[in-house]
């Protein structure tokens, strides 16, 4: 599924919906999102969606809440550990932001939507927050939280105004003892910077000492004793503010299954409010989802086009008939086309809405996709290779409830039998039953489609005055390359425009159909300077020996198709021959074709070939005018 993931660029429509949630577990939940299988769940989810979508529209995005770092809180809570005051302080907060999503949710009861009543599953649990909020503040407990430790921290604090001012004092008194002229803190001491040469001047205790050695951090004897005092204060400041930090532990354990109940909730929200926020970006709608196969999109346009200038998409599968063969010019949008459909059927079944005016789509059990170059350098696999050996595994795979998507059927080998494989593969998908989109160039494809039931043509439209595709899919209508069409605005001569319609589609128009003039019309094209070769002057020994001589019933090969054929016109001054296909004549250079069986092996010496190349009524007026002249009565020849 991820290979299909891939070729449609559903990964980065799950990249675009984990930019709209908030919360790790919601991303994480969107990173493993595939398509539902259970009809129920899907219609359920897309009514989620839609109402999400409506609450956007209509009173906007829901406010925003952090949880980071809440299930480790909730760990530590569990395993009896104590909460520093940064945690107790986020678990406010998100407290604090359940209750406004509360409110939220409440003022969003008017639209008459299921979605706002998921608040009576919330609780911002007030009496918590409040508690929380009076004791910690700033990532530290506040002097609030306990009359005692108000009490402490006002006795420090007075006690350290003292000791700087009888600190300070000494200070000023003796000036020349000392290095500089402010008190400082060294290891949790209140210090004078006393200079080395004037250590025993003043009595105390070395703390520490500059990175020179010059300068010595005494404590004063005089202020030892009442920093002995200070720091005994500091000790009771710091049982007490753990004591009230396991008290507000112990409130947020007895309150661990509200927790994580809202905690869930919240995830759930933000993962629904990401996908209407995916759905609004896009312009997206609710589809609606059948179990009948059928496939129907109206103003369809592929999420990562430019909605001002992309051409809807107009489809419609599995109403009369499980497949569509798609054909048209390169360029023509059919890739687009066919990607656009195989996406929305993925989003559908992952609940997301999809960009277009209206659709109507079937569940799948598995899309499965081959589009696009899969050549393989480190397997050594060509692209044809890669593309059948993929193909292989979707033939496989599939089944009734399959969505299968292959682009450039046949294509990477011999025309001939790419075409013969193209053909195979689409009727061993009819036959699978499954729902199945194709694009090809091939003209034999386009026939069979509209030959075969179940199966139904379509072309991408191109405009042939501008040269430009029309991005727009028509069904029931065959396409074609164009690429006569293209080549004849961009400068072609006709003549040459003529042959290459007779070698492709085997016509006659461009030479005989026109008269004998046009056989005698030579190609004119302008030509640039270049190199020229010096050829080397042929003798009469030179003459192509190899050149071959064709009689009326010989059995040949015409290249390339390698198609056999039997002579029924000798070659002529321009070098062709006409040849008996079998289901039409065709005008060819001889050296386009091989004798197989000579006539003179096949048939008698006095055989008469009109009976396999002339019409019925040819044979009866030859037999009519052997007998005498008969006026009005004509052979005519093809």
């Amino acid at each position: 599924m991820n290979h299909t993931f891939r070729i449609l660029e559903f990964n980065l429509i799950l990249e675009k919906l984990m930019e709209f949630a908030h919360t790790e577990a919601a991303k994480e939940r969107i990173s493993q999102l595939t398509p539902c299988l259970k009809e129920g769940e899907v219609k359920k989810s897309l009514r989620d969606t839609t109402e999400a979508r409506t609450i956007i529209d209509r009173m906007g995005l829901p406010p925003a809440v952090s949880m980071a770092g809440l299930q480790e809180i909730i760990s530590t809570a569990e395993q009896g550990g104590c909460l520093s005051a940064e945690e107790l302080e986020r678990t406010g907060g998100m407290l604090t932001a359940v209750k406004r999503y509360k409110e939220f949710l409440n003022r969003c009861k008017y639209l008459e939507l299921g979605l706002p009543y998921y608040e009576q599953d919330l609780d911002p649990l007030e009496g918590l927050a409040r508690e929380i909020y009076e004791s910690v503040r700033n990532g530290k407990v506040e002097d609030s939280a306990s009359k005692y430790l108000r009490n402490i921290r006002q006795d420090v604090a007075r006690l350290e105004e003292k000791l700087r001012t009888k600190a300070e004092a000494i200070l000023r008194g003796n000036k020349k003892y000392f290095s500089d002229s402010y008190v400082t803190i060294r290891n949790g001491r209140l210090c004078l910077p006393v200079k080395k040469d004037y250590k025993t001047w003043v009595p105390g205790s070395v703390i520490d000492q500059s990175s020179t050695g010059s300068t010595l951090f005494i404590e004063p004897a005089a202020i030892a004793e009442l920093n002995g005092e200070l720091e005994l204060l500091r000790i009771e400041e710091e049982n007490e503010t753990r004591r009230i930090l396991y008290r507000l532990t112990a409130s947020v354990e007895d309150n661990l299954q509200v927790l994580e109940e809202d905690k869930r909730l919240l995830e759930k929200l933000d993962f629904l409010f990401a996908k209407g926020s995916l759905s609004a970006s896009m312009a997206g709608i609710e589809p609606g989802i059948n179990t009948d196969r059928i496939i129907k999109i109206v103003n369809g346009r592929h999420p990562f086009m430019a909605q001002e200038t992309v051409v809807p998409l107009e489809f419609e599968l599995g109403t009369e008939g499980r497949g569509i063969v798609i054909t048209g010019p390169n360029t023509g949008g059919k890739t687009v086309a066919i990607k656009t459909v195989g996406l929305f059927a993925l989003m559908a079944q992952c609940g997301l809405h999809v960009p277009c005016g209206k659709a109507d789509l079937c569940m799948n059990s598995q899309v499965l996709c081959d589009i696009g170059d899969g050549q393989n350098i480190t397997e050594n696999l060509s692209t044809f290779s890669a593309h059948i050996t993929n193909v292989m595994k979707i033939l496989h795979a599939a089944g009734p409830e399959s969505l299968v998507i292959l682009d450039e059927l046949g294509s990477g080998t011999d025309p001939g039998e790419g075409m013969g494989i193209a053909i195979a593969i689409l009727e061993e998908l009819r036959n699978s039953g499954c729902l199945f989109l194709a694009t090809t160039h091939y003209p034999e494809v386009k026939t069979y489609a509209k030959e075969t039931e179940g199966i139904t043509n379509a072309r991408m439209a191109f405009d042939k005055e501008t040269l430009k595709p029309l991005y727009r899919l028509e069904i029931g209508e065959a396409g074609e390359s164009c690429a006569l069409s293209i080549a004849k605005r961009l400068g072609m001569p006709d003549s040459m425009i003529r042959k290459a319609r007779r070698y492709a589609y085997g016509e006659e128009e461009g030479l005989l159909a026109e008269g004998t003039d046009s056989l005698k019309e030579k190609t004119v094209v302008k030509k640039t300077g270049g190199p020229v070769i010096e050829k080397q002057k042929k003798t009469a020994g030179n003459k192509n020996i190899m050149e071959q001589k064709f009689v009326i019933g010989d059995s040949v090969l015409v290249y390339p198709d390698e198609k056999k054929g039997i002579v029924c016109r000798p070659v002529n001054e321009k070098g062709l021959l006409q040849v008996q296909m079998p289901d039409k004549k065709i005008w060819i250079n001889q050296k386009r074709v091989k004798l197989l069986v000579a006539a003179g092996e096949l048939y008698p010496e006095d055989y008469d070939f009109s009976i396999i190349f002339d019409t019925v009524e040819n044979r009866k007026a030859r037999h009519k005018m052997e007998k005498g002249y008969q006026k009005d009565l004509e052979i005519r020849m093809d």
